[in-house]
């Protein structure tokens, strides 16, 4: 077992939702959870390589600002399921957040908060059934227009070799050997300094399959060739890069070294709708909730608590 995280210790619980994929089958998406189930709901969307453990600081917070709290493990990620529709682009992201609030009871006052490519998954859900959600935050990856902007820079290309590694064949076998070495030099590049074990070890840990891998990796096919992309997920891929026409907080650290933070610095421009911040988290990498995790849960709290 590489996994030291105990939900009991965290004061946290599993469950499972049943969902339906794009073909209409039935799937499981396993999730941690705490807080009231009667409050508001609070759905955070991991990223890669990473689980919904990502979220073990923010959470206790929530359920005491009065949230019910749930963290589900993307499809694909064990202990959820693999989907039988084989669809792992961005835009589907957005569809399960969106059924995961049908099926759990979400109304209107629902918020929705993502990192990576669960910021991606925010913008889709959000774009597509703006009504579900109130306010929306993301983190690390930016709203569309900024992400597109940043592949035109050498830099964030520099940044990005990992991604076009993984679109290659070989990666599904390299990427395990000794312990999965490739993943935690990752960490290791992108938040300089924090030891990321026990994540690198979760992530491991939902890796429990080959197939589990190879779906997690699909992520970044899927989204990046476009013959491996589903026609019926257009309009979902598209929403992944719109603005939310909801308020937004998005949040970067100011020493992330998988997007550049000099475009992140630059796409407050993009958020045009009331109420919506960008803020730079100092001394923080990619895994700024992890990193600065008591600057980040103001900065939420903050956020979702305003009119």
């Amino acid at each position: 077992m590489h996994n030291s995280f105990d939900p009991q210790h965290f004061g946290f619980r599993t469950g499972s939702a049943s969902i339906a994929d794009t073909d209409g089958n039935p799937f499981d998406v396993a999730y941690l959870t705490c807080g009231n189930d009667d409050a508001p709901l609070a759905l955070l969307l991991h990223g890669y390589p990473d689980t919904a453990w990502t979220w073990r600081h923010l959470m206790p917070a929530l359920a005491e600002a009065g949230y019910r709290v749930i963290a589900p493990f993307s499809r694909g990620y064990s202990p959820s399921s693999i989907p039988a529709d084989g669809c792992f682009q961005a835009g589907v992201l957005g569809m399960d957040a969106n059924r995961l609030h049908e099926v759990l009871g979400g109304d209107s006052e629902a918020v929705l908060i993502g990192h990576d490519w669960g910021a991606m998954g925010v913008y889709a859900a959000a774009g597509l059934e703006p009504n579900r959600w109130r306010r929306v935050v993301a983190a690390s990856v930016m709203p569309g227009p900024a992400s597109a902007e940043a592949f035109f820079s050498y830099d964030q290309l520099r940044m990005s070799w990992y991604m076009f590694f993984q679109l290659t064949a070989m990666a599904d076998m390299f990427i395990p050997m000794n312990d999965y070495e490739f993943i935690t030099r990752l960490w290791a590049d992108w938040s300089s300094g924090y030891d990321a074990a026990h994540d690198v070890g979760a992530f491991i840990e939902a890796m429990a399959g080959q197939e589990n891998l190879t779906a997690a990796l699909s992520y970044y096919r899927h989204t990046l060739v476009p013959e491996l992309q589903d026609d019926r997920l257009a309009e979902a891929q598209a929403a992944v890069f719109t603005i939310p026409p909801m308020p937004l907080l998005y949040l970067h650290g100011d020493n992330d070294g998988c997007m550049s933070p000099a475009i992140a610095r630059s796409c407050g421009r993009y958020l045009s709708i009331e109420g919506s911040r960008l803020v730079m988290i100092p001394k923080a990498g990619h895994f700024l909730q992890l990193e600065q995790p008591d600057e980040f849960k103001a900065e939420v709290l903050a956020f979702i608590g305003s009119d």
